[in-house]
């Protein structure tokens, strides 16, 4: 499972410092030099279809690194595994 979320950390995708709630917005602004509202609009707009928006927003929430390299999602599977 450590190959998978090295794999994550060498996308070179962060989330970005400028957050209102989870910062992929700011991590996407970043990476691909857009302005931070515009890919705000875009990302609330997505919430408008059903399923998919806010599904995706989630996934993408527990997979992409934090600015120091933590993962939300290997954080809980590594709390899983340590208890036992």
């Amino acid at each position: 499972m450590n190959t998978f979320f090295d794999s994550l950390r060498r996308i070179r995708f962060r989330r970005g410092p400028r957050r209102l709630v989870g910062g992929i917005a700011g991590g996407l602004a970043d990476r691909f030099g857009l302005d931070v509202w515009l890919v705000r609009v875009l990302v609330l707009a997505s919430f408008l279809l059903p399923v998919l928006g806010v599904g995706a927003y989630v996934v993408v929430w527990l997979l992409t690194p934090w600015q120091d390299d933590s993962i939300p999602l290997e954080r809980v599977v590594g709390s899983r595994t340590r208890r036992y």
